[in-house]
């Protein structure tokens, strides 16, 4: 007897779910074992969490601000994954577009009417960002370089770039010392919901979502990409320009990502400053995966992995344990989610070996 793995020809809707519920069960059981690990109660940690999410008003708006960056940078993950292009390369994206709306609204605002600062600003993070992103997008299509490695390294050259302007050229002269540029002209903030710091990078991220959802499944962009997805070979033979689709979702992935650089720039800090990067671009490659790549999907898992940073926050100040917690039962859950993935495509089979009878020369 042994164990064999056979593909499955349609994947498991049933064991793609229930493994996402199993997931989100084990990854909790794993984080239990961190919070006991450390010396705590898992009920009461996993309480204070909660209640530190939504316990109260400010606590649930406070989850909204930080699923903003993670719905926009998700769905940026996710149409380029459509195709099977990995783009590990939103937080340098991010940081991208920041740079491009920061620069608008300190040195073309002055310039512009007041009602035109704010879209020059969103345009220029999206383009911001999605150029950046093409760079790799057109050495994959042209070249064949892999885009997991220009992505990630294109982070580090973005980061550092933003850091140099910020600490450099772009630094306020009558700063308190504070790495950051001037704070923007209140023409150039984003509205915010009132008592609270959520802003209209909600409704942006909203708005794609939608717009992703229409496009993915309503028109022909949409099915090529899905084509594409399941099959590259069947779709070139069908003539669909494969070059074009990658140097076109890379674009668009890229842009989403800046938009959410220009909506923090924007809507929460008022200026480009130290802490921008704080790793929302690789959580939202978890999201992606954890909504399998469905963009109204994303929405929901922004807003439950938000949850967990804010509630982790919580942890520190309550129980004086790491905000970090949150990051790893993210990362957690990504772990086991990778592993229902994987049975949802594949099925374990228990063969046994029959031994052949032996022929007449053996037994002569």
């Amino acid at each position: 007897m042994k164990l064999t793995l056979e593909r499955r020809l349609v994947p498991s809707k049933s064991a793609s779910w229930g493994g996402l519920g199993l997931s989100i069960l084990l990854a909790l059981i794993m984080g239990g074992v961190v919070f006991l690990s450390a010396g705590a109660n898992p009920f009461k940690a996993y309480g204070v969490m909660f209640l530190g999410a939504f316990g109260d008003f400010y606590n649930i708006s406070e989850v909204l601000v930080k699923a903003i960056p993670l719905i926009l940078c998700g769905l940026a993950i996710a149409i380029p994954a459509k195709i099977l292009i990995w783009n590990i390369g939103g937080e340098g994206q991010l940081a991208v577009g920041g740079i491009g709306s920061a620069a608008v609204a300190l040195f073309l605002s002055p310039f512009l009417p007041s009602p035109l600062v704010l879209p020059s600003m969103i345009l220029a993070g999206f383009l911001a960002g999605g150029f950046w992103a093409s760079a790799a997008g057109f050495l994959k299509a042209r070249m064949g370089v892999n885009e997991i490695l220009t992505t990630l390294m294109l982070n580090y050259v973005a980061i550092y770039w933003m850091e140099n302007l910020y600490f450099g050229p772009w630094r306020d002269p009558t700063g308190t010392g504070f790495p950051g540029t001037a704070i923007f002209p209140e023409a150039a903030w984003l509205p915010r919901f009132p008592q609270t710091r959520v802003h209209l990078g909600l409704v942006f991220g909203v708005l794609a979502a939608l717009i992703l959802q229409w496009a993915f499944f309503r028109t022909r962009w949409g099915y090529e990409m899905r084509v594409i997805g399941e099959n590259p070979k069947a779709a070139r033979y069908a003539g669909m320009n494969i070059t074009r689709h990658i140097l076109w979702v890379m674009f668009l992935s890229g842009g989403l990502a800046g938009l959410a650089g220009m909506a923090e720039v924007s809507g929460i800090h008022y200026r480009l400053q130290q802490g921008l990067t704080v790793g929302y671009g690789y959580v939202g490659i978890i999201v992606a995966w954890l909504s399998r790549l469905n963009p109204m999907a994303i929405i929901v898992v922004g807003l439950f992995l938000a949850s967990l940073l804010v509630g982790g926050d919580q942890l520190q100040s309550v129980m004086h344990l790491p905000s970090a917690v949150g990051l790893v039962l993210e990362g957690t859950l990504l772990f086991f989610v990778l592993g229902s993935d994987f049975l949802a495509r594949y099925r374990i089979k228990l063969t046994t070996q029959s031994r052949e009878p032996p022929s007449k020369e053996q037994g002569a």
